[in-house]
């Protein structure tokens, strides 16, 4: 009985515990969120890491063609500080090796 009871004990910590992604998504939202840009919750994490991928395989060579990149998906409303708070968090928290084309002029890719 008590092999049961411990068991129990140890299988519901683990069940009720959300996965490490989801809770990186909804801290991304809730960042998002004070800066005013709104969507989706799932969209906007897919579509940080999407940056991010374009970043790794080269398809955007700077911040600036990732920020072009966000732009064109976002919603029209979005301004372009909005679109540069979305790549300012998204970079560190889906792809931080890439935190140097925040800082990097463009076209020189860190």
């Amino acid at each position: 009985m008590f092999a049961g009871v411990a068991t129990a004990l140890i299988a519901v910590p683990i069940a009720l515990a959300p996965s490490a992604s989801a809770d990186r998504d909804t801290e991304f939202a809730n960042q998002l969120h004070g800066f005013g840009i709104y969507g989706q919750r799932d969209f906007n994490a897919w579509l940080a890491k999407i940056a991010c991928k374009r970043l790794t395989t080269g398809v955007d060579a700077d911040a600036t063609a990732s920020a072009e990149f966000l732009s064109a998906n976002l919603a029209r409303s979005t301004s372009t500080e909005q679109v540069w708070q979305f790549l300012g968090a998204g970079i560190p928290r889906y792809c931080p090796e890439h935190l140097g084309v925040l800082t990097a002029p463009a076209g020189e890719h860190a």
